[in-house]
């Protein structure tokens, strides 16, 4: 360390006399995390290092305007800075409440030979990660501008490993960045340069322009960006670059940094925003219940589902896709049911049991029918929420469509869901708190396939980097789900893992797919979903290791949730307690995979028992292969001296 510290001195100290006017040195609040922008001979790059330790060496960064390349042949000037600290109440967020604490930096970046074109790089520093973004006034703009490309390269000095999201499909990963060159990746990106160096890259705030991709193609260990911008002929922002900085890979996924770098809510009166279980009726098509019923896509089979949702903490249903018709079919009208559904005597049952209808909405249906008048319809039947499926058009008019669909949601006071690729999450929950999940995932028996255990994992870890995620976890009867009309394959996993992903997986709705008989078939498990709340007050991950294992524990009250997944090998995990309240005995109920529990052929084995545990104590669990353990904590008193 003492050497990397020496190297680094000389380095910073190199490129700030090179000349001070056009030589930044930014700091985080707490002065671990520096990023030093140089203008060295008249090119625009920058360092960043963290803990003493040089992480991303000097590297290009800018934009090519039209025909200008500005990371060459330019002037930095109109250095500013400020503070910024606050604390903020989520409503729809992994904690009660968070800090935003940043110090931020605006640099002007100006053609020497031309003036008159520039922009400022916005840099925001926090103590667990940085963020930058290009800002255009309109004296930049003029007429029209274009941005072409981003020339800013990512350059490291050692190799590092990475996993990435892949659609609904296993992520991507481990990847070894020296081994392989890959064009295309979709972040959030992880990597891992160490045993105790991790880092995660993201955007934050997307709302103009299409997604960005991360490029590790190059002969060097550089990663760069793909980016595609449209004209614009007013005053504009990118996207923020975001960048998550941890010791520990847990670290970058209980990171706030993306939803702080997001404007606040613009929701005046949020209070009608309220997260939550929910049944589905989409994957319960054909199940056949042992007094003889089989459920359909009918009116009967919903108020079967509420009369269950009512009476176990469940506070939704979600009646999906082709209720007003065949989905794709651009004559299926949102604003009017199918035969053998009466929208109207549903809304009014669900009312009375206290149960809330979300309405599952198709892209085709909403852009043939108007999209506000199907909303409005939505919102005037009583409908408490929207599932918006199979977006069309460029990845730029999927941002702008998926703004506009949140903040009419929001105007006719609708939760709102996004399903089928959809744009990334990018903190922008915290401005629109309706929007409270995405499929950013392979969500389970999606996507015509099943995925395994691994995958599980590694969403946790990955995807949730990006914001809550949809994974509709929750399956109790996995032997036969395969024998329905909407589930296309064998479902690899177990029970008790089933549980603990509503507790590893962050979500504004957990939505649950399967029936009610078959949940109350194991209503002993079950007692601990429906003692989960609607919303959690906390997200720690107290271990975790890509493609092996992740132990999430979550906050409710004075009581605790704990839950564990594993890949495919069993395992014992022996936890740490300490997360508890000091002071307090707890009544933990253990929720466990049998000794013969396998994800393949032994699904739905199970032992349920209890210990009497404080903060100081250590708790052994097993984990059946491609299983999981979940465990409730009871704050039952106070310890006595």
């Amino acid at each position: 360390m003492k050497f990397k510290l020496y190297t680094l001195t000389l380095l910073v100290v190199s490129l700030i006399s090179c000349s001070k006017k056009d030589n930044f040195q930014l700091l985080s609040p707490d002065k671990d995390l520096g990023i030093y922008v140089s203008n060295q001979n008249s090119t625009c790059s920058f360092l960043v290092t963290y803990n003493g330790d040089t992480l991303v060496q000097p590297s290009a960064l800018g934009l090519q305007v039209m025909e200008t390349d500005f990371t060459q042949n330019v002037s930095l000037s109109g250095f500013s800075e400020k503070g910024f600290d606050e604390t903020w109440t989520t409503i729809n967020g992994k904690q009660l409440s968070v800090r935003n604490h940043y110090n931020e930096y605006t640099i002007k970046v100006e053609a020497v030979d031309d003036p008159q074109q520039f922009y400022s790089i916005i840099f925001r520093l926090y103590n667990d990660g940085f963020a930058y973004r290009y800002s255009f006034p309109a004296e930049a703009v003029r007429d029209s501008l274009l941005i072409n490309k981003e020339l800013t390269s990512i350059n490291f000095d050692r190799d590092f490993t990475y996993w990435a999201t892949n659609g609904e499909h296993h992520n991507l990963g481990p990847i070894v960045r020296s081994e392989k060159k890959v064009e295309t990746i979709t972040p959030p990106v992880v990597m891992q340069f160490g045993p105790e160096s991790f880092m995660a890259i993201h955007e934050a705030e997307i709302v103009e322009f299409a997604p960005f991709t991360v490029n590790a193609a190059s002969d060097n260990l550089s990663l760069s960006f793909n980016t595609r911008f449209s004209e614009r002929n007013k005053t504009f922002n990118t996207s923020w670059r975001a960048f998550m900085l941890g010791d520990h890979v847990g670290d970058l996924v209980e990171s706030d940094l993306l939803v702080n770098l997001n404007e606040p809510c613009k929701i005046d009166d949020p209070s009608w925003i309220k997260p939550g279980k929910s049944l589905w009726d989409w994957r319960v098509w054909g199940y056949k219940a042992q007094d003889g019923y089989e459920y359909g896509l009918n009116t009967e089979s919903h108020k079967r589902l509420i009369d269950f949702a009512a009476e176990n903490n469940i506070q939704y249903l979600l009646i999906d896709a082709d209720w007003y018709g065949e989905e794709f079919n651009e004559n299926s009208d949102p604003t009017s049911a199918r035969e053998g559904i009466n929208i109207e005597e549903c809304m009014e049952y669900s009312s009375e049991k206290g149960v809330g209808i979300i309405l599952y909405l198709n892209d085709v249906g909403a852009k043939r029918f108007g999209l506000e008048r199907v909303l409005k319809q939505f919102s005037d039947w009583g409908a408490v929420g929207v599932k918006y499926g199979f977006m069309t058009g460029s990845p730029e008019d999927k941002v702008k469509q998926t703004r506009r669909v949140v903040e009419l949601c929001a105007k006719y006071k609708l939760m709102v869901d996004f399903h089928d690729y959809p744009i990334p999450p990018s903190g922008d929950r915290r401005t629109y708190p309706n929007l409270v999940t995405k499929e950013f995932c392979h969500a389970q028996a999606d996507g015509l396939r099943s995925y395994f255990p691994e995958t599980a994992v590694n969403q946790v870890l990955i995807n949730m980097v990006a914001g809550p995620i949809d994974a509709t976890n929750g399956w109790f009867g996995l032997n036969n789900a395969h024998s329905r009309v909407r589930v296309f394959q064998e479902i690899p996993g177990t029970v008790v893992a089933e549980v603990a992903k509503l507790i590893t997986n962050y979500s504004g709705w957990m939505v649950l797919p399967d029936s009610p008989e078959e949940y109350a078939k194991k209503d002993d498990l079950f007692e601990c979903v429906r003692k989960m709340p609607t919303q959690y007050d906390s997200f720690e991950v107290l271990d975790a290791e890509l493609d092996e294992f992740v132990c999430v524990a979550r906050k409710s009250g004075e009581n605790w949730f704990v839950g564990s997944l594993t890949n495919r090998d069993s395992r014992s995990i022996t936890m740490d307690l300490s997360f508890l309240s000091d002071g307090k005995k707890y009544e933990a109920t253990i929720y466990e995979d049998a000794e013969d529990t396998h994800f393949m052929n032994n699904k739905e084995t199970y032992n349920i028992r209890k210990e009497l545990v404080d903060s100081k104590s250590e708790l052994t669990v097993h984990l059946a292969p491609g299983g999981g353990n979940a465990i409730y904590f009871k704050a039952i008193s106070n310890v006595k001296e």
